[in-house]
């Protein structure tokens, strides 16, 4: 059988979606000048010591990064600042808040979904997958419901233009697609700015209002660590969010008897959705930076490298995963890494699981079938670093 990968020709150089194995786990590539890692027990050393390496990587990027775009964000901290900073915003995800916050996810589902009620084809992604967690981050930090389209072609900006920028260019390319990507990222901070500095001039008591108040050993948090801890948060819930659900509906249309099985037996949905982020994993690969000359399957690192883990190749290695190459949603042994491991373990993963698992149970509820249109194949994210799709025209039949 022709894979997914293969049907569509997602990302050439990811090896592991063609089913093939990584030549060596640890390997050095002269032209980015970093080390990439594909293996699983690799990967969770690394991620299981941030001391060596680090997640500061901006100031090993070539064009640099102003620390106003990195001061409070989580996944450019490490500790101490880190376990202070997640403690402070850890209490917005708990299984608690995310249980209580279902009913509005399931009714912001259905009023999407309302929306393409009488379509017989619809693009997946701007209809329900791109606007559910956008409204959602939004909503926790009281975002108006007028700008929330902004944040949405802010975020697209974004991506869409650091879908260029690969490592392996030379810095002046680098420079040019990153400062085009800065454009919206601009924008999208000069607006939280003057969303925080409103919260400050009018306390209230949401997400955005207790970090205004909070302190972190006995000094208030700066305008930059909120903007920056609203940028992750929208960000983060895009992405990993938004390519769960595409990623998972395009699985369910390639394997239309795993789609029977979980359709028969809904208890099955959250082990499709893991299976789903093991599979496609959205974030391709995860960024670290060596503090310290260090060892790692028999390659030494020299201190001050950047270190791509990459976790669509672990999550497919066989000494993790049985028959790692096969989507099935009845997969019990699932440790994968699609919300990372250690320190850095996605602080939204509830919430992103709950909507995922929202969001196809409704759709099944709603649509017999769901299928790609094969006049109108899935726009892919050219991220070098993410796998999913920015577009998903679907032809559905309902129930």
């Amino acid at each position: 059988m022709t894979s997914l990968a293969e049907r569509w020709g997602i990302h050439p150089e990811h090896f592991w979606l063609y089913g093939r194995e990584p030549e060596r786990m640890v390997r050095f590539d002269e032209q980015m000048d970093a080390w990439n890692v594909y293996g699983y027990p690799e990967a969770m050393e690394i991620l299981g010591d941030p001391g060596t390496f680090s997640s500061e990587t901006a100031k090993l990027l070539p064009m640099g990064v102003d620390e106003s775009f990195t001061e409070g964000d989580l996944l450019q901290t490490d500790p101490p600042d880190h376990r202070e900073l997640r403690k402070l915003v850890s209490h917005a995800f708990t299984p608690r808040v995310v249980a209580d916050l279902e009913p509005r996810i399931t009714a912001l589902t259905h009023e999407l979904l309302d929306a393409v009620a009488d379509e017989d084809e619809f693009d997946l992604m701007s209809s329900l997958a791109y606007p559910l967690p956008v409204t959602v981050v939004a909503e926790l930090l009281s975002i108006p419901a007028a700008d929330r389209h902004l944040l949405e072609k802010w975020m697209r900006g974004m991506t869409e233009s650091l879908g260029d920028l690969s490592m392996a260019d030379d810095t002046e390319e680098q420079e040019r697609v990153f400062e085009e990507s800065m454009g919206p990222m601009r924008q999208m901070i000069d607006y939280l700015r003057e969303h925080t500095a409103e919260c400050r001039r009018h306390p209230r008591e949401d997400l955005l209002g207790r970090l205004v108040e909070a302190e972190v050993g006995g000094l208030k948090l700066t305008d930059n660590h909120i903007v920056n801890f609203g940028k992750m948060l929208l960000i983060a819930g895009y992405l990993t969010t938004t390519m769960l659900i595409g990623n998972t509906v395009l699985c369910l249309d390639h394997y239309p008897e795993q789609a029977a099985k979980a359709r028969a037996d809904r208890s099955l949905v959250p082990g499709m959705l893991e299976e789903s982020m093991r599979y496609l994993s959205p974030v391709a690969a995860t960024y670290r930076a060596t503090t310290r000359e260090v060892e790692i399957a028999g390659q030494r690192m020299e201190p001050g490298k950047m270190v791509l883990v990459w976790y669509g190749s672990a999550n497919r290695d066989r000494r993790q995963f049985t028959d790692p190459h096969a989507f099935d949603v009845t997969r019990t042994k699932n440790p994968h890494l699609g919300f990372g491991r250690g320190i850095h373990f996605c602080l939204g993963a509830p919430l992103a699981r709950m909507e995922g698992r929202v969001a196809m149970n409704l759709l099944f509820d709603r649509f017999s079938e769901l299928r790609t249109d094969p006049d109108k194949p899935p726009v892919f994210s050219l991220g070098y670093d993410t796998t999913g799709v920015n577009s998903l025209p679907v032809r559905a039949v309902r129930a």
